[in-house]
């Protein structure tokens, strides 16, 4: 019997649920739970991840483990994290990884359904033909003016990112969590002390605050953006538009001493 399989059977007996119990939380045929467990089928990822939830255990430990032979605490322990290690994705009918777009008013759904592939499947398409292939992005819009110059309502593109260890400090990233939701900060990490990330914003007007590493549901790489604003300058600088305006001037007189 596959691993996975007789990894269901084992926490199903183990609960006490009997297989019309197991099928009536997961929303299938009882049908299917037999199928499951005596490997005619194997349960699709969206099943898996309510399963990971029923049972409180990691995934990767139920698709690739013993679990009869691990004691039970340390499968709860290992469960912690399981938020970062499943990462739901679609793709078009050429099998190429799409862009999914996480506006506003989807934010709150996201934070419980981020790992939902059905949930992630209706997320409207979005495509940067610059965005190098055979990686994993998503794009995010953003609230708030705490990263001025990057306009509030701007559409940030993020390359996944499946450990906080390989965050770069100083750069800019997409982060989310349960309690602060999607942010778009500079980030700096200090794991090593007392597993803490330090979020930056550009506009100075916000204070820095820091969050617990083990907090972070994902976290996303920030390759490139999209606005229909032009950037401001930051707070108490000249904006962009403002020192083009200068450089025209400055153009038309030189131009204008030449011809005398």
């Amino acid at each position: 019997m596959a691993i996975i399989n007789k990894n269901l059977k084992f926490l199903r007996t183990q609960k006490g649920l009997t297989q019309k119990q197991l099928a009536e939380k997961l929303g299938l045929k009882q049908a299917a739970i037999g199928a499951y467990e005596e490997e005619r089928a194997t349960p699709p990822l969206a099943s898996l991840l309510d399963i990971t939830k029923i049972f409180n255990v990691n995934l990767d430990a139920l698709v690739s483990q013993d679990l009869s032979k691990v004691p039970e605490k340390e499968r709860k322990a290992s469960s912690i994290k399981q938020g970062k290690e499943v990462l739901a994705i679609t793709v078009d009918s050429n099998n190429k990884e799409n862009v999914e777009l996480v506006m506003q008013k989807a934010s709150a759904g996201y934070l419980s359904g981020y790992q939902d592939i059905e949930f992630v499947k209706d997320l409207p398409k979005i495509s940067l033909p610059v965005l190098p292939r055979n990686r994993t992005y998503r794009a995010f819009e953003i609230q708030g003016d705490s990263m001025l110059p990057v306009q509030p309502g701007s559409i940030i593109f993020g390359e996944y990112l499946d450990d906080v260890a390989g965050i770069k400090n100083g750069k800019l990233y997409i982060v989310v969590t349960q309690e602060d939701g999607i942010v778009f900060k500079r980030v700096f990490n200090f794991a090593d002390d007392e597993g803490k990330l330090l979020m930056v914003s550009d506009n100075r007007q916000y204070q820095p605050y820091s969050i617990a590493s083990e907090d972070v549901l994902e976290i996303w790489t920030a390759k490139a953006f999209f606005s229909n604003q032009f950037p401001e300058g930051a707070p108490g600088n000249q904006s962009v538009s403002d020192q083009l305006a200068l450089q025209i001037v400055k153009l038309q007189q030189e131009l204008g001493g030449k011809k005398k």
